[in-house]
């Protein structure tokens, strides 16, 4: 895998265990530098904040969902141009199709492995896939 793996990398998820699941996936990645937020308002301080080469967010989670939190970084000029990975336990198409609209990079169903998430990661990196 190409992708720049010193990169920081937010995680937000409302549950704590699913943040330490995804942490520990993206520490067998290679990946070193990696935040939490517990939810999409806490994300968005931390990325007004500090700079993520990527964001791996929950969909469903209060008081700010994934989805809001995808539309208010699209949204943010600074933040425009942040990855964005939603992951959802949720396969509706709809779903699928609204965080598409809104700007979203790659998109995971629940239950996942590292694998899946390599590939989702990779997707997102397509320069820096190993050729």
């Amino acid at each position: 895998m190409a992708v720049d793996l010193s990169m920081s990398v937010l995680v937000v998820d409302d549950y704590s265990t699913m943040i330490r699941i995804i942490r520990n996936l993206l520490k067998q990645l290679g990946f070193e530098n990696i935040d939490d937020a517990n939810d999409g308002s806490a994300a968005l301080n931390k990325m007004r904040g500090k700079k993520y080469g990527l964001v791996i967010s929950d969909w469903n989670m209060e008081p700010m969902t994934g989805y809001d939190l995808l539309r208010e970084v699209r949204a943010d000029p600074n933040l425009a141009t942040t990855p964005f990975i939603m992951i959802t336990a949720e396969s509706k198409t709809e779903n699928v199709i609204a965080a598409k609209k809104a700007g979203v990079n790659n998109y995971i169903v629940k239950p996942f492995n590292a694998a899946t998430l390599k590939t989702k990661i990779e997707a997102v990196f397509p320069d820096m896939a190993s050729a």
